[in-house]
């Protein structure tokens, strides 16, 4: 999806500042941490872009195991103490859930979260042990209507999963670490589900370096990114089919939307199995166990961004590890030679 196949939007919303962005790294403090940009020096990526080396954001080593933290916790330091005390909701396949439950328990509030039946049992396991009442529904269409009414009718805050300026300003203080550890690279490359963290991580990196392009990365079995970029507003798929749950959104949002239109360069799309290769190139070569959405960014740099990024000083965003060892044993020895 190239910018002249777009749809331009009507009336987008103003995007944060860098100021902005800095103002909320500092009030999310020591309950996250800044996770370590790694140099993979001479692996398959860099000699995939005849590149000496490629970075690595490696998010999946912030608490709960992904990025999710960020936003959900920005979102809920905004609440009062009135809004805590009633608790707070939320809708996910896990990695959200497990941010949410976790966030909950160091602000000392109650959640209670939605999560399709399909969704991956360790995760549903960690929820539970952060100390969250799990929901378990058919599909993920049924987990947005249900966790509507929870906050309607138990008076819960939801807390979204990828909309919302928080949100945004919450993951992009992972664009802003990693250009603040790495100020020179020319591109970055982001996982896309919703989009709240590629919404982020764009705004940031596009706002410290303008010239730097940003990719976002879509399962061609979720690909609602896609189709809202080509109708020039957000768009609903009518089904998911992907092994990367976390990227399964059902739908795009607005706000989210309207920063990935702005910032983001381009749009590429990978199959479940270039996820499956780049998980086991990635336990090879690294000996990080990540989940799909985690090698989400690498299957895309040795797939169809490998001529385009050919030279070019490379970040990938390495979102997350919620998996188990079963699930991970089997997708990586499905992947194809």
């Amino acid at each position: 999806m190239t910018t002249s196949e777009r749809t331009i939007p009507r009336s987008p919303p103003e995007p944060p500042t860098l100021e902005e962005i800095r103002a909320a790294r500092k009030r999310l403090g020591d309950r996250i941490r800044a996770t370590p940009t790694w140099e993979w020096r001479g692996g398959c990526a860099a000699q995939a872009i005849d590149s000496e080396a490629v970075w690595l954001k490696l998010e999946l080593w912030q608490h709960s195991g992904t990025f999710k933290l960020r936003g959900a916790l920005l979102n809920m330091l905004e609440l009062d103490d009135e809004a805590l005390g009633r608790g707070v909701t939320a809708v996910s396949a896990g990695n959200h859930a497990i941010a949410v439950g976790y966030a909950a328990r160091i602000l000392a509030t109650s959640a209670k979260v939605v999560m399709p039946r399909s969704a991956n049992p360790a995760r549903v396991e960690i929820c539970r042990q952060f100390g969250a009442e799990v929901v378990l529904v058919n599909d993920v269409h049924a987990a947005f209507a249900e966790v509507r009414r929870i906050e309607k009718e138990e008076g819960r805050c939801f807390i979204h999963p990828f909309e919302g300026r928080q949100t945004a300003l919450g993951t992009a203080t992972v664009g802003l670490e990693l250009m603040t550890e790495i100020p020179d690279l020319d591109a970055v490359i982001v996982p896309v589900g919703g989009g709240g963290l590629c919404a982020g991580v764009a705004t940031a990196v596009k706002r410290i370096s303008p010239s730097c392009q940003v990719y976002g990365v879509e399962p061609e079995g979720a690909d609602s990114m896609h189709r809202s970029f080509a109708a020039g507003e957000a768009q609903s798929i009518p089904r998911v089919s992907t092994i990367a749950d976390s990227l399964g959104a059902p739908h795009a949002a607005p706000y989210t939307f309207s920063l990935c239109h702005r910032f983001v360069d381009d749009l590429v799309l990978i199959s479940d199995d270039d996820m499956k290769r780049a998980m086991a190139r990635l336990f090879h070569e690294l000996k990080l166990a990540v989940e799909p959405a985690g090698a989400a960014t690498t299957a895309a740099l040795l797939g169809p961004l490998r001529s385009r990024l050919r030279g070019l000083k490379v970040g990938l965003i390495v979102c997350g590890t919620n998996i188990d060892l079963a699930t991970f044993h089997r997708l990586v020895s499905e992947a194809p030679i």
